[in-house]
């Protein structure tokens, strides 16, 4: 149940931070990174109609703003979680 309540409370903090951004990858994402625990760009690519770069550009504006977290230190085959 805390889980729940974690991932309910960084629901709210990501559409508020993402509120202020154009377009519909930033809330595809959030959704997304609520139904998967691990998420790869390729992945996110191919469930959103956004392109790679797209997806790329707003996982890593995310990740300055601590929504999400790299999990595996490397520059290539990259894949996030929320941060919650």
């Amino acid at each position: 149940m805390r889980m729940l309540d974690r991932l309910s409370t960084w629901y709210e903090r990501a559409q508020n931070e993402t509120a202020e951004l154009s377009g519909r990858t930033p809330r595809l994402l959030i959704d997304i990174l609520l139904e998967w625990p691990l998420v790869t760009a390729p992945m996110a690519e191919e469930l959103t109609p956004a392109s790679r770069a797209a997806v790329q550009r707003n996982l890593a504006w995310m990740e300055e703003r601590e929504l999400v977290v790299e999990v595996t230190g490397y520059n290539r085959f990259r894949v996030w979680r929320v941060n919650a």
